[in-house]
């Protein structure tokens, strides 16, 4: 009997279901996973609308005709859809800048902007600490 008390964590043959594995690339941004899932999507209702074309066809019905139609409507906008996965992708990029390489102009561009963004906070503070003690330390008020 096992009591419940004790709870999974005591038994000593416990093993988790899983174990957390750090991931092996970044997490797409939200838009380009939006684009993708919806891709996806239509991708799948196209490739079921082809098979039941394709059995209607095969068993003579009248709904071949509709379905080929629809079919090929769905093509297209399969194709509009994968084709928005990669301009959003690009858009994506171009406004966030690249992933960053150790050879990467950006990362170098955003170290900049942050150390100089850091010395200006540095500056506003050691201002504000002049001001609070009146001045106090300094040979002359401009």
């Amino acid at each position: 009997m096992r009591s419940e008390a004790g709870g999974a964590g005591g038994q000593p043959g416990y093993r988790p279901l899983w174990v957390e594995e750090p991931a092996r690339r970044r997490r797409l941004p939200d838009p380009v996973r939006d684009a993708a899932v919806r891709a996806v999507l239509i991708i799948a209702v196209t490739l079921i609308q082809a098979v039941v074309a394709f059995l209607c066809a095969m068993a003579g019905s009248w709904l071949a005709f509709p379905m080929v139609l629809s079919s090929v409507v769905s093509t297209v906008v399969a194709t509009w859809g994968a084709l928005d996965v990669w301009v959003t992708r690009q858009v994506w990029n171009q406004r966030n800048g690249v992933v960053s390489a150790p050879s990467s102009t950006a990362r170098a561009l955003r170290r900049e902007r942050r150390r100089t963004r850091r010395e200006e906070r540095a500056a506003e503070r050691r201002q504000e600490r002049i001001r609070r003690h009146g001045g106090a330390g300094q040979l002359s008020h401009s």
